[in-house]
């Protein structure tokens, strides 16, 4: 009986304190009388007193040391040498660490909702079997048809060929003398238009004659300026498009009566100025229209470093469900076609039906049962002769159920659907290709190598690129440069057109690096190549073809150029409007490259005036700053990091001194095991990172999350260094760890 009772009493002091069964018994019971008040039992935080946890990456000597030099804070002399070393032993290893963690609150795959990203895909792709797909190949620009009249017809046109972009001043002269005359004639270009990044399009034709632009809709025109009155000369229309998707689009042009003729076919992208419309998001190929959803949802959680779809909050739901009347009344809008129907068919109602059971399995991503079909299509079809409206009640059913808004049910049996599903979603953000269905119904995603084969295939798809791209773009924090200004009297030439550019050439960088046949992590920290224009090499005082006004890769100094380090658009980006940031440059290399946790200052401070002694170096008025021991706990890591990006300012641009002084660009780095590392310059310091196992542990872990969107550890306690030892041995090729990344968790469930 007293056995049972201290059984019993044990296992309850595991249930209500886990702490209090592990760790270090001296330091638990220094915890308890020094620590507890502010910390919590289990170093969960205490309301109003320390309301972060106590959990990070700091090493255990580290994290002795803090302890030693700074805690209880009200005496920090009161736990010091054996005592700062047994209490830094208890939290280490009950709750600071990510494996203690991993212990206390076992991960699971979660219950999980598609994210707003994927509800945009999704919904993109529920009519592709029936409407096609598009595939650009290499061509570029529109196919040109010019015609020796005002109107298009076939026996006028004398040219056919293909501009690489519309952008065109005839003046009073004729586009083909010798065919065509100068006073009347028209062209017409069409194909696609390819967008690299979501968001809201703006298309602006700039003419003096007359101009029709359609675009992702053949049946409305975007912009309508075919009858020229008043003196405007520049038509806009903007349009909401997806990322890593092919839009059709077609531009008419008319001069007849005008004195002069010119034509430009411009567009402002998201986070991007007006420009004509280059050749490289032009193709000549036709591609089919695009569902494109335009309700507004809310922004996903994204606390824990990635978005995820973990809660449903009431305005999620009311989102999704304006998202399904907007896509049940885009279907039936275009029922005739969809269908293949016409008003008189006799089997009008059966084609639709089976429009229907198509639509639906789409959604769910598998065949329909015989239950199904008749819950979600046959039952909204009896005693009806109004078709329309039955396909409104399926449409609606459909997309509201949780078989279409969940990607991840927690089930711990997965079959070859769900594979499937994990696989499009982990690499698309969307539903399965009809390929990926094939594979799923002849049961051939079973094993690994099946997986990964679906997986490598599945990479040679813009939607891939898409996905990947904007990963970056979350790793990289390039949202810090949107909205930056800087001081017109020191940068002069600096506008929105150099962020823009800049933003351009850091997509393009990612994209030469890590499409390339290595596909090699390290060059991205480690090339000196740069994609510049004329105007931006210009601004950096770089060479570049002056009469080509296209990006071009150029080859820069070793010394003055390492990767995304050191690239323009980051360097403006993690800076002041007058001056460079030692401290947010050192944070980004610190969490977001190296993966370290850091706690948010105690207090908010701004960054200390340059005009309280106009002779300080950057790095001495941050030094000056940071020097406080309450400051020192995290800034002694952050620091020395971004002390040797000192070499570039606030626009980016590299320099040799500061204020009449040397750039003292030294810097210094402890990993959480080894010896501290010292570096001076951002090449030494790429040179470091690039074989930096931190680095690549962190690298892996996040792309793990952007594509999975659960935690490593939820699949196993060894998923994570199997994929960063894989990762490693395959020269660290970016494309070959998404594939294995889903090779890893696409097969496992919750009981795995």
């Amino acid at each position: 009986m007293a056995t049972a009772m201290l059984l019993l009493a044990f296992i309850v002091s595991l249930a209500v304190a886990p702490s209090a069964a592990l760790g270090n018994p001296a330091g638990r019971k220094i915890y308890e009388t020094q620590c507890v008040e502010c910390h919590g039992p289990n170093g969960e935080g205490v309301a109003g007193v320390y309301d972060e946890p106590l959990s990070g990456g700091r090493t255990l000597a580290a994290l002795t040391e803090i302890v030693h030099d700074t805690m209880p804070q009200d005496d920090p002399e009161k736990c010091t040498g054996d005592a700062a070393k047994q209490v830094a032993e208890f939290i280490y290893d009950t709750f600071y660490t990510e494996e203690a963690r991993a212990r206390n609150k076992p991960p699971r795959i979660e219950l999980s909702r598609m994210t707003v990203r994927q509800y945009q895909n999704a919904a993109a792709d529920l009519l592709v079997p029936l409407t096609g797909e598009a595939r650009p190949d290499g061509q570029r620009g529109l196919k040109a048809q010019y015609y020796n009249s005002r109107g298009f017809r076939g026996n006028s046109r004398v040219t056919e060929r293909i501009d690489p972009r519309v952008d065109f001043d005839f003046k009073d002269q004729s586009p083909e003398p010798g065919k065509i005359g100068n006073e009347e004639f028209s062209i017409q270009w069409q194909g696609s238009v390819i967008a690299e990044e979501t968001g809201d399009y703006e298309f602006v034709v700039k003419t003096e004659n007359g101009a029709r632009l359609w675009v992702n809709n053949m049946e409305r025109a975007l912009i309508d300026a075919w009858v020229k009155s008043g003196d405007d000369n520049e038509y806009r229309g903007t349009i909401r498009l997806l990322g890593g998707r092919i839009y059709p689009i077609r531009l008419d042009f008319s001069k007849s009566k005008e004195k002069a003729a010119s034509v430009s076919l411009c567009w402002q992208p998201p986070r991007r100025t007006l420009e004509v419309i280059p050749a490289r998001n032009l193709s000549p190929n036709w591609a089919p229209a695009t569902l494109v959803v335009n309700t507004e949802f809310p922004a996903d959680d994204s606390s824990i470093g990635y978005e995820r779809g973990t809660s449903v909050s009431q305005a999620w739901h009311e989102a999704s469900t304006h998202a399904s009347i907007e896509i049940a009344n885009y279907v039936v809008e275009n029922l005739a076609a969809l269908a293949k129907i016409k008003d008189d068919d006799a089997d009008r109602e059966a084609r639709v039906k089976e429009l229907c059971y198509r639509f639906a399995e789409r959604a769910f991503r598998r065949p329909l049962t015989d239950d199904q079909k008749r819950f979600f299509v046959d039952v909204h079809f009896e005693g009806r002769e109004d078709l329309e409206g039955a396909v409104k009640q399926v449409v609606l059913l459909v997309l509201k159920s949780p078989r279409f808004l969940y990607t991840e049910l927690g089930r711990s049996k997965l079959d070859d659907y769900d594979v499937a599903s994990r696989l499009s979603f982990g690499l698309w953000d969307s539903l399965p290709d009809e390929t990926l269905l094939r594979a799923a119904a002849d049961g051939q995603l079973k094993t690994p190598e099946q997986v990964a084969a679906q997986a490598q295939r599945m990479l040679d798809n813009p939607r891939s690129r898409s996905k990947l791209r904007y990963f970056f773009h979350q790793w990289l924090q390039v949202h810090r440069a949107q909205d930056v200004s800087k001081d017109a009297e020191l940068y002069p030439d600096f506008d929105p057109s150099i962020i823009s550019d800049a933003m351009t050439s850091l997509d393009l960088l990612l994209d030469s690096v890590v499409w390339s046949p290595e596909s090699d992590f390290r060059q991205l920290l480690l090339t000196s190549d740069l994609f510049l224009n004329d105007r931006l090499a210009r601004f950096y005082g770089l060479a570049a073809d002056e009469n080509n006004d296209e990006f071009q890769k150029i080859a820069c100094d070793p010394q003055q150029q390492a990767g995304v380090l050191t690239h323009p658009y980051l360097m403006l980006g993690f800076a002041y409007v007058k001056a460079s940031s030692p401290i947010h440059r050192g944070v980004f290399l610190l969490r977001g490259v190296l993966g370290r946790a850091l706690k948010p200052p105690p207090i908010a401070v701004a960054p200390a005036d340059e005009g309280l002694d106009p002779g300080l170096t950057t790095r001495e008025r941050v030094a000056m700053q940071t020097k406080e021991e309450t400051c020192q706990a995290c800034h002694s890591m952050i620091n020395p990091l971004g002390f040797s990006l000192e070499h570039y300012d606030a626009v980016g641009r590299y320099r040799e001194t500061e204020r009449g002084k040397p750039i003292d660009a030294s810097g210094s780095y402890k990993p959480v095991r080894g010896d501290t590392v010292e570096f001076n310059g951002a090449r030494q310091l790429a040179e470091y990172l690039a074989t930096s196992d931190e680095v690549a542990r962190s690298f892996t872990e996040q792309l793990f999350h952007h594509l999975v969107k659960q935690p490593a550890s939820a699949y196993s306690s060894t998923t994570l260094d199997g994929l960063v030892d894989a990762f490693g041995e395959s020269g660290f090729h970016v494309q070959k760890l998404m594939v294995q990344i889903l090779a890893a968790t696409a097969l496992k469930g919750n009981a795995d």
